[in-house]
């Protein structure tokens, strides 16, 4: 395990035949836990110095994961080099979208018909028309556009889960906070303030009735100025009350 784990892990899913699948560094390998045996599935961008982000399997269960180039002194200035790719249930491996900067959340309607990715890059949500049966993505429009805006009220968007009414929750690295738009007209609906933390990193629904949001946040390269500020940066925070129920994540199915 340690030849690959070396490196970051970007994310991590459920194996329905047992294990993980895990993005590390810029491959793709298949984890078992209980032994500790890391096959590689595929790796990606060759020649290229990126590495895999953000990940989750779709409703059918194929995994999505994307990349992102080297770290840069402004996120606005990182390298168009990452790509989405998928992982279908029979192992092969397909390059869906090019040109990212920082690969990040990734969500699907309850009707299957659409699916959303996030760039952080240039601050911009992503709607596809999305074919169930094939995996396939077509007709990208952007429907939240933040380049412009201050960052301090909308951040760069991260992670990204979607609740039962098919509205986008959306966590805002360096802005302290998760946004809950309505991706039909781009619109705020409401947020949630993290005071302690400003590096929102994802979220994601969970307890027994899917009614808490889980968020996560980031004490990467956090200063000690910074941490006096934030001191619970790095932490994950529950959130109760919201009035919404997200839905469960699904695992992948190869």
């Amino acid at each position: 395990m340690k030849n690959f784990l070396d490196e970051n892990v970007g994310f991590v899913v459920p194996a329905r035949k047992g294990g993980l699948i895990a993005g590390v560094g810029r491959c793709l390998v298949h984890l078992d836990w209980d032994s500790k045996k890391v096959t590689k599935l595929h790796e990606v961008d060759h020649g290229l110095q990126t590495r895999f982000n953000d990940g989750k399997c779709d409703p059918q269960g194929r995994v999505w994961a994307g990349t992102m180039g080297p770290m840069v002194p402004t996120i606005e200035g990182m390298p168009k080099i990452g790509s989405l790719y998928r992982l279908d249930l029979d192992g092969s491996l397909h390059t869906m979208v090019k040109n990212v900067g920082i690969s990040n959340g990734l969500a699907w309607t309850a009707d299957n018909k659409s699916m959303f990715f996030i760039d952080s890059t240039p601050r911009q949500i992503y709607r596809y028309d999305f074919d169930k049966s094939t995996g396939n993505i077509s007709n990208q429009r952007v429907i939240v556009d933040n380049a412009g805006k201050s960052l301090d009220d909308c951040g760069f968007p991260d992670g990204m889960t979607v609740d039962q009414e098919d509205k986008l929750w959306v966590a805002c690295f360096a802005a302290s906070k998760v946004i809950r738009y309505d991706p039909e007209t781009g619109q705020r609906l409401q947020h949630v303030e993290i005071p302690s933390a400003s590096r929102i990193t994802s979220c994601c629904f969970g307890g027994k009735n899917l009614d808490e949001l889980y968020v996560t946040s980031s004490a990467y390269e956090v200063s000690s100025e910074e941490f006096e500020k934030y001191p619970l940066s790095g932490s994950v925070f529950r959130v109760t009350d919201l009035g919404v129920r997200g839905r469960k994540a699904h695992i992948y199915e190869g």
